[in-house]
């Protein structure tokens, strides 16, 4: 069974960080599963080497670009500096033909130099702000997000919102579960708060260390289509409603409407990634009282709908 192809383009002053973060995460790093085809190509001519003393050799160039499913810029060393025409042109080429190109923290300066930006979000590193405002007027920035998606043209923040951007691209390709399991091995969170929602869905408590509320737990994931109210809960569980409130909130961390609602929205992620479920089917299924209901959370959650959702990662599972 055919991977998604992956190549990283490498330049002369690379971050040895910024460099290894793509190199990992679409590497071999689940023993034995093989998920994408790895290469590093030459992205422009001469030595390649990192101010830290790092060098890097390599057979490919930029006709790599020619057949990968996803191209990653992870880094430039100088956003005053307009990178070489080859390799503008190579990503512009890329991308008129379908993949997905993507501009890791000052990669992304690279990406708009070649022009792939305009009249797009995008994302860099936020103490390049203005900088990057002024060179790119017609780009529209999003220092507030850790990555940002824009017609098969994806770019994060900087240094560490890599890793986040690199598992979306782990989950757009092959699903939450296969992403969870990277995650876990890189010993990173599958999601992390801050900044505008993001596709990789927000953790939700499996279990705890009270074994009330865990069977608790397990009765609501088995019910979650029905409507829950906390005196039954309380009954349910054998405690007051004070006691049952304040048990829920030191076990779980949250209260239990918010954990009902992260569960309702991560239930339907699944079902819409993995079924033809129509959204008022799904809505019925999570326990939101109707489809709008459903479209309005999942809106304000992950500031995408739940078609757009669907759209998305039911075409990247379907690569694999």
């Amino acid at each position: 069974m055919s991977v998604p192809s992956v190549a990283v383009v490498a330049i002369n002053h690379f971050s040895p960080f910024h460099f290894s973060v793509p190199c990992i995460i679409f590497g071999d790093i689940l023993p034995g599963q093989k998920l994408f085809d790895l290469k590093i190509c030459a992205g422009e001519p001469g030595p390649l080497r990192s101010r830290q003393g790092f060098s890097i050799e390599t057979s490919f160039g930029l006709d790599v670009l020619e057949q990968a499913d996803i191209v990653i810029v992870p880094y430039w060393r100088d956003p005053a500096e307009r990178p070489h025409q080859e390799l503008l042109d190579a990503l512009v080429a890329a991308h008129q033909r379908g993949a997905l190109v993507v501009g890791l923290c000052l990669g992304t300066y690279v990406l708009a130099y070649a022009g792939l930006l305009d009249d797009r979000r995008a994302g860099t590193h936020w103490e390049f702000e203005q900088d990057f405002i002024n060179r790119f007027p017609s780009v529209r920035l999003d220092t507030n997000a850790l990555y940002v998606e824009d017609d098969r043209l994806v770019t994060s923040a900087g240094t560490a919102a890599g890793l986040d951007c690199c598992l979306y691209l782990v989950h757009r390709e092959h699903g939450r579960s296969i992403a969870n399991k990277v995650a876990r091995r890189m010993v990173i969170p599958p999601h992390r708060e801050g900044g505008q929602a993001q596709f990789i869905e927000q953790p939700v408590p499996l279990s705890t260390r009270d074994a009330n509320v865990n069977k608790l737990l397990e009765y609501l994931r088995n019910n979650l289509g029905k409507v829950h109210n906390l005196n039954d809960l309380a009954d349910y569980s054998l405690m007051s409603r004070r006691t049952f409130t304040r048990h829920f909130q030191k076990a779980t961390g949250m209260s239990v409407g918010g954990w009902l609602m992260s569960e309702r929205l991560q239930r339907s992620q699944e079902l819409l990634e993995t079924t033809s479920h129509s959204i008022e089917t799904i809505a019925e299924l999570v326990g939101f009282q109707s489809a709008a209901s459903l479209r309005q959370h999942f809106k304000a959650r992950f500031d995408v709908t739940p078609t757009e959702w669907r759209k998305t990662f039911q075409a990247g599972s379907s690569l694999t």
